[in-house]
């Protein structure tokens, strides 16, 4: 058989294993679930990443490669890379957890990620783990961002308005809607100073609070640009 995505990536030793097996099971499976081997995944995941930056950007300052690292390993990033591989249809959910659309949620996606690079570092090596990972994300470090842009919205926005000394936004949530599992936070950015606010909307408070610091930012610079 033919092996593609994650499968493609993994040691020869790895896809019959019932380390794998575990790593794939989310708690709602009411099976031997991948939790712990989510958590040795994630500080064999940090330090490999770690590690990788100190080597390709020897001149960054410590602040820059925590920025940079914290971009390449947190949920979001983790999901899109699972979700590269296919592993959302490689999962076993529990039969509620799937219908309600498990295998595609990010948070499900990025701890069954940390949990296949914590199997296949119990039943390897580290040097093997590491080139997995380094496959991984092959593509990320083949581009990765400037320091600037590793900036969350609300730090850039927080920044713009202390270099022109006005205090810094407020930021209100005004609405949560949807099921514990999977809700939609509406929230709302003002800035006094300018007499601004704005709106933004995500599937978290921090999403929904950077979606309208975004709008905020860009409001702010049309209205500076055309003065």
């Amino acid at each position: 058989m033919v092996r593609t995505g994650l499968m493609a990536l993994l040691p020869e030793s790895v896809p019959d294993s019932e380390a794998l097996r575990q790593a794939l099971t989310h708690r709602s499976a009411g099976q031997r679930h991948n939790e712990r081997l989510e958590y040795l995944g994630d500080s064999v995941l940090n330090f490999i990443i770690a590690d990788r930056l100190y080597q390709v950007r020897p001149e960054a300052p410590e602040g820059e490669l925590s920025r940079l690292r914290a971009a390449l390993v947190n949920k979001d990033s983790l999901a899109v890379i699972a979700r590269d591989q296919g592993m959302g249809e490689l999962l076993s959910l529990g039969e509620g957890e799937r219908k309600s659309g498990g295998h595609r949620r990010d948070s499900i996606l990025a701890d069954a990620l940390e949990a296949v690079i914590g199997a296949v570092y119990v039943l390897t090596d580290f040097e093997t783990t590491r080139d997995f990972v380094l496959k991984l994300y092959a593509s990320r470090f083949a581009s990765l961002p400037s320091a600037e842009s590793l900036k969350d919205p609300k730090t850039r926005l927080q920044e713009w308005l202390q270099r022109r000394n006005l205090d810094i936004p407020d930021y209100e949530i005004l609405e949560v809607s949807g099921k514990p599992h999977d809700q939609h936070f509406k929230a709302a950015c003002h800035i006094p100073a300018r007499e601004l606010s704005v709106k933004g909307e995500g599937s978290s408070r921090r999403r929904a609070e950077q979606a309208a610091a975004v709008k905020a930012m860009e409001a702010l610079q049309a209205v500076e640009k055309n003065t």
